[in-house]
């Protein structure tokens, strides 16, 4: 087949001696280089090309010399045959705005916050911004947020390494940080949703979110997280965060049953309302390390305990897999379900969006956040776009809801 230049054909020019009707490839108003330019009427009613007057009076025109490869319309500018033109919907902010067709408020964020026993607030290096807070600087906090907007907050204590154990029993003590600052907050702020990490980590000496057994059957010759002996633990410790107030219990431990466990312990006890958002997609990511220092809950290699968390969160290889997962959580009886990490995990918000109708929560991880702070001072990035960006990325995903440490922030920057 012979080659022909772009532009070299007419529209409706036959190409091997016979008609073959009209051509969508060369329209006539292209000409190659070195071809004879003319110009067309795009408003011709029998023809958009028919040629109207000599194309040299776009040099009245202060644009660049044309280059012949583009029509030229009736007021001698360049013209491209195209009806349709997205961009006629972006041209103002107020159509921009009419169409748009996903929006983040201060409504749809949960403020994770950190909270410990001792006197001050203690600023976490990896995380600049965040604080391990003091229980009256967390009410103070809640209050700020909740006066921009944010009305639900998640908590996750650092406990006192005496207090921590295999079993985790401080996770179940009525009289512990977690149910007292619960309390503290519904008495102050009923509006405000509390949220509650369920998971033993926090409390584990050894820094898993279940129980080691004290054998050397596990994965590398350690011990095994033990799922069904955890998953009666997680039970007793979404009780105590029911009975203390809790709005919402999030089991973020990836225990097989233990949405279906907790549900049952909670109806079972009359907390028939209070809601589950079941961490259902949570990957064994290396995303987590600046939380892991806000509340010393990473495995310890001095134990008998696994040195990674790989035999219970998801492989991040894996997609299917979370499909499964939320599949069971629903059948359980969450009420919610939450992908984490979330920016690395766009694709699976996405993949459980299309399959279930469940409300979605994306978490926006400590080291997404510390990559962002990073960059910020370093006066790479605009914080501000940057991070509403982001939030709105997880919402255009699929996301209903979204954690994260900007949350207080990125609800001042709506606000405005």
């Amino acid at each position: 087949m012979a080659f022909v230049a772009p532009g070299a054909m007419g529209l409706g020019t036959p190409t091997n001696g016979a008609s073959r009707g009209r051509s969508c490839l060369y329209p006539s108003a292209f000409t190659a280089p070195g071809l004879p330019r003319r110009r067309v009427s795009v408003r011709a009613a029998s023809s958009p090309f028919r040629q109207s007057m000599s194309a040299t009076s776009a040099r009245d025109l202060a644009v660049p010399a044309r280059s012949g490869l583009l029509a030229i319309n009736d007021e001698g500018g360049v013209h491209v045959q195209q009806r349709a033109r997205p961009r006629r919907n972006r041209k103002s902010e107020g159509l921009r705005s009419m169409v748009r067709e996903n929006v983040v408020t201060p409504a749809n964020l949960i403020y994770p916050l950190f909270v410990h026993t001792e006197a001050e607030n203690v600023p976490i290096p990896s995380m600049p911004g965040c604080v391990r807070h003091t229980v009256d600087s967390v009410v103070r906090e809640v209050g700020e947020a909740r006066a921009l907007g944010v009305r639900s907050v998640i908590l996750f204590p650092k406990i006192p390494e005496e207090l921590k154990s295999n079993a985790a029993e401080e996770c179940y003590n009525p009289s512990g940080l977690v149910p007292t600052l619960v309390s503290t907050l519904k008495a102050k702020y009923p509006d405000v949703a509390v949220w509650t990490d369920v998971a033993l980590d926090p409390y584990s000496d050894q820094g898993h979110d279940g129980m080691v057994s004290d054998d050397k059957r596990g994965d590398g010759g350690c011990g095994r997280i033990m799922n069904d002996e955890t998953v009666e633990q997680l039970c007793r410790q979404a009780l105590c965060q029911a009975r203390a107030g809790a709005d919402v219990v999030a089991p973020s431990d990836m225990m097989d049953g233990r949405v279906g466990a907790i549900r049952d312990a909670l109806d079972a006890a009359g907390f028939t309302d209070v809601s589950i958002v079941s961490y259902t997609a949570k990957y064994a990511s290396s995303f987590y390390g600046p939380f892991r220092d806000a509340l010393d809950s990473a495995p310890r290699e001095s134990s008998n305990a696994p040195r990674n968390k790989k035999t219970y969160q998801m492989d991040p290889a894996n997609s299917r897999e979370a499909l499964i997962e939320a599949a069971l959580d629903v059948a359980e009886g969450a009420d919610m379900l939450m992908i984490k990490p979330g920016m690395p995990y766009l694709d699976i918000i996405r993949r459980l969006r299309e399959a279930t109708d469940l409300p979605l929560a994306a978490y926006h991880v400590s080291g997404e956040y510390a990559m962002m702070k990073a960059a910020v001072e370093r006066g790479w990035l605009d914080e501000r776009e940057t991070v509403l960006e982001t939030l709105l990325c997880f919402k255009r995903a699929g996301a209903d809801a979204i954690l994260t440490y900007y949350a207080k922030q990125a609800a001042e920057w709506m606000n405005e």
